[in-house]
C-alpha cells in the first residue's frame, strides 16, 4: 500500500477518517505508524494529500486529512484484451491499473473457454477491489473505465471503429513482422490470449485499421506482456 485511499464518504465535515479495516490494520501491523506520522493518501477519483494519524489502536485509526494535489496523468492509452485465464485475471488487473490504464476492454476471443466468463473475478465488486490495489500500488486514485464484450465480431464491426477513432491502433501478434510501435499520441493496444488472436481475428482487427507488431519470438503469457509492453512505451 503506497497510498492509503478512501471515499468520500468515510471522510467527515471535519476532514477527519476514520478507519477499522485492512487498511489500519496495514498502517499498525506493516508500517507500524504511530500518533503524529504523516500518511499519503488520496480520495477515490479525488485529489490526493497527507493525513496526520491523530491515534491507533488495535480496534481503529483515526487521521486527520488535507488533500493538495491532482492524481497523477492517464496514459492516454486504450487496452483491448482478450479475457484472460481466471487465474491470471486478479493479477493483470491489479498490474494494468498500476501503470496508469484507465480504458480496459476485456473481449471474447476464439481461444478464450467459455467458462472464464463465468470467474467471479469479473463481477463487480471483485473488479474494483483489484482496480484499488492497483491504485495502491501505483499511487493514484482514479478507477479505470472496464467494459466487457462477450462477442468478438460485432464488437469489432460495430464499436471498435469509434472507440479507436483518433488513434493509432496497434495489435500484438506473435507472427507480425513490425517491432513495437512509437507513441506520438492517443493510443489503442489490442492484446490477445496467450498464443495470439487468430488469423481470422487479426483480419477483422487489420480491416478497421489496427496494425501488427511483435515483441519478439517468444510466446510470453498476458501477465507479463502488458506491463513489458506499456514498460517500453511508457516508462
Amino acid at each position: 500500500m503506497n497510498i492509503l485511499l478512501f471515499s468520500a464518504e468515510e471522510l467527515s465535515a471535519s476532514g477527519q477518517l476514520s478507519l477499522t479495516d485492512r487498511r489500519a490494520e496495514h498502517l499498525r501491523k506493516v508500517l507500524k505508524a504511530q500518533a503524529g506520522d504523516d500518511i499519503r493518501v488520496g480520495q477515490i477519483n479525488g485529489e490526493m494529500g497527507t493525513a496526520r494519524l491523530l491515534d491507533i489502536n488495535e480496534e481503529r485509526a483515526r487521521l486527520e486529512v488535507t488533500l493538495n494535489a491532482e492524481a497523477p496523468p492517464p496514459l492516454d492509452l486504450t487496452l483491448i484484451l482478450a479475457l484472460p485465464r481466471p487465474k491470471m485475471m486478479r493479477r493483470v488487473i491489479q498490474s494494468t491499473v498500476s501503470l496508469g490504464v484507465k480504458r480496459i476492454y476485456l473481449i471474447n476471443s476464439y481461444k478464450v473457454e467459455k467458462s472464464y466468463w463465468q470467474t467471479p473475478w469479473l463481477e463487480a465488486a471483485s473488479l474494483r477491489e483489484n482496480s484499488l490495489l492497483g491504485l495502491e500500488q501505483g499511487v493514484d486514485t482514479v478507477l479505470p473505465e472496464i467494459h466487457m464484450r462477450k462477442l468478438f465480431k460485432p464488437f469489432v464491426e460495430d464499436e471498435l471503429p469509434q472507440i479507436i477513432a483518433g488513434s493509432d491502433a496497434w495489435v500484438a501478434h506473435p507472427t507480425s513482422e513490425a517491432q513495437s510501435p512509437h507513441v506520438n499520441g492517443p493510443l489503442t493496444l489490442a492484446v490477445g490470449p496467450e498464443g495470439g488472436f487468430t488469423p481470422y481475428e487479426v483480419k477483422k482487427l487489420e480491416e478497421i485499421g489496427f496494425k501488427g507488431f511483435t515483441l519478439g519470438k517468444r510466446i510470453l503469457r498476458v501477465e507479463t506482456v502488458i506491463p513489458a509492453l506499456i514498460g517500453k512505451l511508457y516508462l
